[in-house]
Formats: C-alpha cells, structure tokens, sequence
C-alpha cells in the first residue's frame, strides 16, 4: 500500500491553497465542507471563491505566492497551472513538514484526494494513489448506487446511543455483536426508512432489555476456486464479522485480504500427503474457539460440500451444540470449467457429469472405474494431478476410448489459469513434459472439445495485460 488512508479533522484550521481559479475552487468547495479556514493565494481569485473563503471566515491573498503562506497552515494545496511554482510549493511545504497536494502530479503529493462518498457521519473515501483518478471516481459512483442517503442517519443514530452502549456492555466482543444486530435488523429498516424516532425508540428498548449474548458460532464458508468476484455476499458479510479465520491452502491470498483486518488468522492447510493440522485437530479447533465466545470463519476452497471435509467438521460443531451457518461456494468443477470454456453438460455430448476425487482416505485411486467409462457423462477429477497416470491408464482399461478429449486446469478462475486439453491416451504425456503448479482439475468427456470455441478468459486476459 503506497498510502495510508486517513481522515483528518481540518474544522477550525487553516488550509492553504496556491491558486485562483476553477480547480482551486473545486478543492475548496470540499475543504470548506470539511470546516476549514480557507487561506487563498493568487494574482486572481475566482468571484465565487471570494465569496467561499469570506463565507468561512478565512482569507483571500491577491498576489503571487510566498514561502510565509506556509505559516500556521495543516495542509497545502497547490492548484494552478504553473509547474514550476506547483513545485515550489510542494517542496516548501515538504521542508516544514506540512502534507501537501498538488493537483494532477501525485509525485508531488504526500497526500492525495480520495473520491468521496459523503454520507456524514458515515464517509466512504476510495483512491488509486493519484494513479488512476477516474477509476477510483468510477468506483465510487458505484458505492454511491449501494449506500443510500439515509445511511448517514443510521450513523448519526450509532452516534448518539454510543456512550450508552460502551457504558452497557464493558466487553468489545458483546458491543460489536450488539451494533450487528442493529446494523442489520428492524432498527436499522426504520431508519433508513426516515422513521428516525422509531429507531430511536427501538434501539433505547432494545439497550434497556439487552442482555449479554452467547457469541460463539462458526460460518462454514466456500470461498470459490479462486476470484474474488465469485464470492456471494452473504459470505463477503461474514467474512468482516469474523474474530478468528481458519482457512486452508486452497483459499486465493486475495480472498483472505478480504477478511476483517483485525481478525486472527490460522492456516491449516492440506497437500496430499502433508496435512499442517489434522483434521481431527481442525475440527477440535473450531469448537474450542467457538466455546471462548468467538466467532469463527472456517473459509475452504471451492465448495465445503464437495470433497471440502465440511460434513466431518459440522458434525463435530452439531455434536458440542456448537451453532454453525453454512455458506455454499461455487466450486472448483463448475468455476475452473467455466473459466476454461467447458460446458459440463450438453445435449450434443453429455447428459449427466460426475465428481470423483482423485485420491480416497487411504492415499489410494482405487474408483469404480466401470461406472466412470460409460459414454455420455463428463467427468470432473478434484486432486486428480499426481494420480494422472492411472487415471487416463484406468478408463481406458475399461472401455473408455483412448481419444476422447481430456483437459488438466491449472489454478482456474485466477491470472495464473492454464489449460492443458490432450486426449486420454496423451494428456499424461504432455503434462509430463509441463510445469504444472496446483491445484489442479480434471476434466474427461467430449464436452472438452467445445474449448476451442468457447474459451474466452485467457484472452480476456491477455486482452488486459
């Protein structure tokens, strides 16, 4: 991270801007709205500049800029059109240790303007370093269609009962959880309905009834093959309320960032053969954080339903009376098929598809390979890369031609995705002969050959590059 945002209180203080004009006026505009005292420096200030900065009590300077401006100031902008002098003030303010911003050239900043989205006491500040400003304003039209007006007077109602609440419940975990709950229940429906006497009646009863909660639970979460755009939003929430995160190896850096910042985080990643923690040690895991009032993510790669343990790990929660949500994902068979252009069904080839992990409990690939050749049916191999061999080796064996198409998808749904298509009796070979990186996903049936047509994200990204 390049900058460290933060917000300043600026009311009362004297903010310098080295500038007359249009731009100097827009910077302004925002800096007066945040309370400043405008101190305005410039052979020829704006009429409606004049009038701002005379409206707040601050000061306007009709003559070029001088190093003494500086002086009792918290922040300098420079905003003309005058490099040289845009420089000059950049490096005066640097020397005196004053944040400074100089509109359009970030390597003269120290701090830069976020885009905004104000809906005070709520604010919501996005930035792309000075790199990319009107992406960062293109994101925030996006956040201003999701945060609606009222939200501010659902942040106004937090602050007013926030005293009492602190002075209700000594504990952080028990405040936190109280707030979610009004964050997400009727209190805050009356608010943003513009019912904001209700909302305070309803949240003044609910804090004088209130009783401690038992806070303990766990959220069993997918969290997809890996893009981060694949989440659903029911898991994103889950995600930011979480104390502790357990996730395994298969869960995309990406997506762990978006976990809430301040949350434990426990790895207990899987390979075959070299399980970091035991199953059996995970499951105890959860229910012991679980019954020390925390909530837990149990975040797992793909789907937790679909060869994820997430059965063994619920029945141990179910078995302690430990309370769960379960929040499906896309898994690996479905995303890394789409993303690689491979329908898993379709009318012309393929009637039903199958899911078969590679390797069973005991490290073995022993499958019901008979079952598996029959025509008319894809099937989807999860763990299958180190058992590649037997697996082509098998389904020829029994019966399954030796041509049909077969594809190996390396990290799918991410940037590193590649896609290796062969047939069963070469694919083997040719992966032989690859550095392949996990994980990895089988996919045998004639659906594969329609890849040739329909693969699209490899381009897409290269399109980008």
């Amino acid at each position: 991270m390049e900058y460290l945002p933060l917000f300043h209180n600026l009311k009362g203080r004297t903010v310098l801007i080295v500038g007359g004009g249009e731009i100097a006026l827009r910077k302004a505009r925002l800096l007066s709205e945040a309370g400043a005292r405008l101190r305005v420096v410039a052979p020829s200030i704006e009429a409606q500049l004049v009038e701002l900065v005379h409206a707040g009590a601050g000061e306007c300077l009709d003559r070029g800029y001088a190093r003494q401006d500086l002086q009792g100031c918290v922040l300098a902008i420079a905003a003309t059109d005058d490099e040289p002098l845009n420089a000059t003030v950049s490096q005066h303010a640097n020397a005196l240790g004053v944040p400074v911003n100089v509109v359009d050239s970030p390597q003269l900043c120290s701090v830069i303007f976020p885009a905004i989205v104000d809906r005070s006491p709520l604010v919501v500040a996005v930035s792309s370093g000075g790199d990319a400003p009107v992406l960062a304003r293109l994101i925030r039209a996006r956040i201003e269609t999701w945060i609606p007006a009222a939200y501010g007077q659902l942040a106004g109602l937090a602050k007013q009962f926030r005293a009492q609440v602190k002075a209700r419940f000594a504990n952080v975990q028990q405040r936190r959880v109280f707030w979610e709950e009004v964050f997400q229940g009727p209190i805050a429906e009356q608010a943003l309905a513009g019912r904001t006497a209700e909302a305070e009646r309803l949240l003044a009863e609910k804090l004088a009834g209130a009783a401690p909660k038992a806070l303990g639970e766990v959220y069993l979460v997918g969290a997809g093959p890996g893009d981060p755009d694949l989440l659903t939003f029911r898991a994103l929430r889950l995600m930011q309320q979480a104390d502790v995160v357990l996730y395994d190896r298969l869960v995309a850096p990406a997506i762990i960032d978006l976990c809430r910042r301040d949350a434990d985080r426990i790895y207990v990643g899987k390979q075959r053969a070299d399980h970091a923690v035991p199953q059996e040690q995970i499951n105890q895991q959860l229910v012991t954080l679980a019954k020390q009032g925390k909530r837990v993510l149990r975040l797992k790669g793909g789907d937790p339903f679909i060869f994820g343990r997430g059965g063994e790990e619920i029945e141990e929660l179910a078995a302690h009376g430990v309370p769960f949500q379960v929040v499906p994902g896309i898994t690996a068979a479905s995303g890394c098929a789409a993303y690689a252009g491979i329908p898993l069904t379709h009318r012309d080839h393929a009637q039903s598809v199958r899911f078969v992990t590679g390797h069973l409990k005991d490290g073995s690939c022993d499958l019901p390979w008979s079952e598996l050749a029959a025509p008319a049916q894809t099937l989807v191999f999860y763990m299958g890369l180190v058992g590649l061999p037997v697996i082509c080796q098998q389904l020829i064996a029994h019966g399954r031609s030796a041509e049909t198409p077969a594809a190996l998808v390396q990290q799918g749904t991410t940037s590193n995705q590649r896609v290796f298509t062969a047939t069963l009796g070469t694919l083997a070979g040719r992966i032989a002969q690859e550095d392949v990186q996990a994980p990895t996903l089988l996919i045998v049936g004639e659906v594969v050959q329609l890849r040739e047509k329909l693969a699209w994200f490899e381009g897409a990204q290269a399109a980008c590059r």
